[in-house]
């Protein structure tokens, strides 16, 4: 995980500004966060007592802090002390408690129980280490069974869409064979993924019951003028994105897929 980018788009996370850019920013997480309450909602036990939070990569804490907020146990790994102390920083100024630990996914089996957690975010993470089968097989022996793991993964199709849009097209028809969902040696990012990929990897990884949406089709598309046009367009746009996160076309085309894919009992 040391090579991922800290600090991206995540739940709960709506951003700065206001009015239509801030709905704008929320449409960017929003479908996301709207699964993981409905997960959370799933396992919550009597009395309120919150769940056990694993965020495998999860930086400085844009996801972990608002689910600590919501009163969970929340603990994240990351390997860079920068982004954990960011964490730290940004935990106290919200005044709630996220436990940093230093390490790779690779390390979960040493630093924490087996099946600890009933939920577990790896979101920007899979693109990025070395092995995804690997660290996702490890993330799932950290859930609980009946447990959940929310994966974010950057779309491969999407990739295609917005190279061709840009006007590489050279580049789009090769990203559109790769296995690995590169546009060509320059590419930054170190892998893509296809809904058919990520499902077949939480399969192998011992995970089922995959719920699968496109986050972002919109929103990564619209030029910022939109954004200044007619009173309401930010709540217009949120909505949107909410209904093709579950398109069966539109979906294919968003900027990341989401799944979130439960432990067998």
């Amino acid at each position: 995980m040391s090579d991922k980018p800290h600090g991206g788009t995540v739940p709960g996370d709506l951003g700065t500004g206001s009015g239509p850019h801030r709905a704008a920013s929320a449409a960017r997480t929003e479908v996301v966060w709207q699964v993981l309450r409905t997960a959370l909602a799933e396992q919550e036990p009597p009395g309120g007592d919150g769940l056990d939070i694993v965020d495998a990569g999860g930086g400085t804490g844009g996801a972990a802090v608002p689910l600590a907020r919501l009163g969970h146990r929340v603990t994240v790994v990351d390997p860079s002390p920068d982004s954990l102390a960011a964490l730290e920083r940004r935990a106290a100024e919200a005044g709630v408690r996220v436990r940093a630990l230093q390490g790779e996914t690779g390390d979960l089996a040493q630093l924490l129980p087996e099946a600890h957690a009933h939920l577990v975010l790896m979101h920007n993470v899979l693109e990025y280490v070395e092995e995804p089968a690997a660290a996702l097989a490890d993330v799932a022996a950290l859930t609980r069974p009946g447990g959940a793991v929310s994966v974010l993964a950057t779309n491969a199709l999407a990739g295609v869409l917005h190279r061709a849009l840009a006007g590489h097209l050279a580049d789009a028809r090769h990203l559109l064979d790769d296995p690995e969902g590169r546009w060509g040696t320059a590419d930054p990012m170190p892998r893509r993924f296809t809904v058919d990929r990520l499902v077949d990897l939480a399969e192998r990884a011992g995970l089922g019951r995959a719920d699968v949406r496109g986050v972002r089709v919109f929103a990564d598309l619209l030029p910022g003028r939109v954004l200044d046009g007619e009173h309401g367009i930010g709540e217009q746009l949120l909505e949107l994105e909410k209904a093709a996160a579950v398109h069966p076309a539109l979906s294919g085309i968003a900027t990341q897929i989401h799944l979130l894919a439960r432990k067998p009992l």
